[in-house]
């Protein structure tokens, strides 16, 4: 079975700055895409930003220039830095990464975080 297991959530002031991090545990054979979803209180989820195996980023236009996703130096790591917060930035973030087990190495399944809350106060 595969974990993701989200850190680094909290309480921050407009203009602050909060770091997320998301780490894969489990029977891993190979991770393809990262991306990390939010979702407000009485809205859809959302798309922030995703992350290609080889790197290549996309973002939605709300966060254009004030966040960042990366991939960590363990494989099975990825963080969202989060600059500039705004009082709407505040929403349970998710991160979703496509793994492929070692059963089925030909399958990318899809795996969610347990999310975390960011609350951006004004």
């Amino acid at each position: 079975q595969v974990q993701l297991v989200e850190s680094g959530g909290g309480l921050v002031q407009a203009g602050g700055s909060l770091t997320l991090s998301c780490a894969a545990s489990g029977s891993i054979f190979r991770i393809d895409a990262m991306a990390w979803y939010r979702q407000a209180p009485g809205k859809q989820r959302e798309l922030v930003a995703s992350i290609s195996s080889r790197g290549s980023t996309n973002y939605a236009d709300s966060v254009k220039g004030r966040f960042t996703i990366s991939r960590g130096n363990a494989k099975n790591t990825m963080y969202l830095q989060m600059n500039s917060l705004k009082p709407e930035d505040t929403a349970v973030y998710y991160c979703n990464q496509q793994i492929s087990t070692p059963q089925a190495i030909g399958v990318l399944y899809e795996f969610w975080g347990q999310g975390t809350q960011v609350t951006v106060s004004s």
